[in-house]
C-alpha cells in the first residue's frame, strides 16, 4: 500500500497522520507542487492525499501547477475512482476540480472553532467513533461556496455551510484541519501569508491565543485525527 500526498508549502504535510501511517507501515510519497516537482504516474498509488497551503484555487497564473493538480484530482476521483482524503486547500481542489465553485469566506474562520456533523455526516463511514460536534484548528478565508453535483455535506460551522463533504463513494474533504501537531501553530504562524491573515483577523497577539487554545484541544484533535486515518484506510481493504 502506498499513498500519494499533494504538498503546497513545506510545513503543510500530514502531520500527526504521518505517525499513525508509519505505525502501519504504509509508505507513502510527498510531491512538493509549489517546489516544481511532476506528479507521478497514479496508477503507482493506493490512496491521494491532498494537503493546504497559501494560495487559492483560482491563483493559476502565480501557481500553474494549479491546472495539472485539478486534472490529477478529477482523474484520480472520477476516472481512477480511488480513496482521496483533501484538507483545507485541499477540500477547495476537490471542489473546483469537479465542478463546483469557491470564493471568499465573508467572516474568515481562524482559531479553534466548533465545526458540527450535519445527519449525513453523523452515519458517514469517515466518522464513526467522532463526535457530532468537534473543536478544529480553522485558518481559511476562502470556502467552498458550492459543492459539486452530486456531494454530500458531512459538517458544517455557523459561517460555513461546507465544512467536509463526500463525493461518491471515495472522496472526502474537510476545510478544517484534523492532521494538527504540538507545533503546527508555530509553524504556520511563521508564514507571512498566515500571520498577515491571523493579525488582520483577531488583532495583535492572536498567534499566543490560537496556540493555547490549541494545546487546550490538542488531545481531543490527536484523537479524532487517528479515528478518522483508521476509517479512511478501512475503505481501502
Amino acid at each position: 500500500m502506498r499513498v500519494l500526498v499533494f504538498q503546497h508549502i513545506d510545513c503543510e504535510h500530514p502531520g500527526s497522520l504521518r505517525q499513525f501511517l508509519a505505525e502501519d507501515k504504509v509508505e507513502w510519497d510527498a510531491v512538493n507542487l509549489h517546489l516544481g516537482e511532476p506528479i507521478p504516474n497514479l496508477n503507482d498509488y493506493d490512496a491521494l492525499w491532498v494537503m493546504g497551503g497559501p494560495m487559492d484555487v483560482w491563483d493559476i497564473e502565480e501557481c500553474p501547477w494549479l491546472v495539472p493538480e485539478k486534472a490529477a484530482i478529477r482523474e484520480w476521483v472520477s476516472v481512477l475512482g480511488k480513496p482521496y482524503l483533501g484538507l483545507c486547500l485541499g477540500h477547495q481542489l476537490l471542489a473546483d476540480a469537479l465542478g463546483g465553485t469557491c470564493g471568499p469566506q465573508k467572516t474568515p474562520e481562524i482559531g479553534v472553532l466548533e465545526i458540527e456533523l450535519t445527519e449525513e455526516g453523523k452515519v458517514d463511514p469517515l466518522f464513526q467513533g467522532t463526535a457530532n460536534k468537534q473543536q478544529c484548528l480553522q485558518w481559511h478565508s476562502v470556502r467552498v461556496a458550492q459543492a459539486p453535483e452530486g456531494a454530500i455535506i458531512l459538517a458544517k460551522s455557523d459561517v460555513c455551510s461546507v465544512q467536509a463533504m463526500r463525493i461518491g463513494s471515495n472522496a472526502w474533504s474537510m476545510q478544517y484541519h484534523v492532521e494538527i501537531e504540538p507545533d503546527t501553530v508555530d509553524n504556520w504562524g511563521a508564514v507571512p501569508a498566515y500571520a498577515e491573515a491571523l493579525r488582520t483577523t483577531l488583532g495583535d497577539g492572536a498567534l499566543l491565543t490560537m496556540k493555547a487554545d490549541t494545546d487546550a484541544n490538542m488531545s481531543q484533535c490527536l484523537s479524532c485525527a487517528r479515528q478518522i486515518y483508521q476509517n479512511f484506510m478501512k475503505n481501502l481493504k
